[in-house]
């Protein structure tokens, strides 16, 4: 089997999903061992409904697991922004992992993440930091863009230092955000082959 395996997780609908197709695409660069998943959708039917959310639009995205989660070497996780934070639905796939806490399962995985936000200021790196949080209880190892391309640091729309992100109030990546994206993946599976693949 191919080292590293990366696994791209996320919430969402959308261009949050053009997100980590991209970053999907950059992580191909370094295996072809990638899995992407997407978090059940836990909103009842008449939200559903309610908020025009549609599902059949990842139809064809498996559901997420717990044992994703194990397989994987790395992780690249995204989330649109809720208010600055990241959505119920990944935090409650997130808060059923108290059992991989206690096993260890994720200790040592190099994770990034990605996001999007309907303005520029509408909490893109908040969204980032709040999904970071379990990152750290696990004891993963958080992987930064930093300026390492120079997208990161001329871009007026997504991106930055924190991860991939995407400005939200236009419905299309732009060539930025799409390098940017392609850049995560890449980064994250590069360090996790140095970590995980011997």
């Amino acid at each position: 089997m191919a080292c590293p395996k990366i696994l791209v997780l996320f919430y969402g609908y959308g261009s949050i999903v053009d997100l980590a197709k991209m970053c999907a695409e950059g992580a191909r660069e370094v295996t072809d061992e990638i899995k992407m998943v997407r978090v059940p959708e836990y909103f009842p039917e008449e939200l559903v409904k309610k908020f025009r959310i549609n599902i059949d639009s990842v139809k064809d995205i498996p559901e997420a697991t717990l044992s994703d989660l194990e397989w994987a070497d790395g992780i690249i996780m995204g989330s649109p922004g809720r208010f600055g934070n990241l959505t119920g639905q990944l935090k409650l796939f997130l808060d059923q992992t108290g059992e991989l806490w206690r096993k260890g399962s994720l200790y040592g995985k190099p994770v990034g993440f990605f996001t999007e936000a309907s303005t520029i200021h509408g909490g893109h790196e908040s969204t980032i930091l709040a999904m970071a949080n379990y990152a750290y209880h696990h004891g993963m190892i958080i992987v930064p863009l930093g300026y390492g391309i120079k997208e990161i640091g001329s871009t007026m729309t997504g991106g930055g230092p924190y991860g991939a992100t995407h400005l939200g109030n236009k419905k299309e990546l732009d060539n930025n955000e799409i390098t940017i994206a392609k850049f995560l993946g890449k980064r994250v599976a590069e360090v996790a082959k140095k970590l995980r693949c011997s």
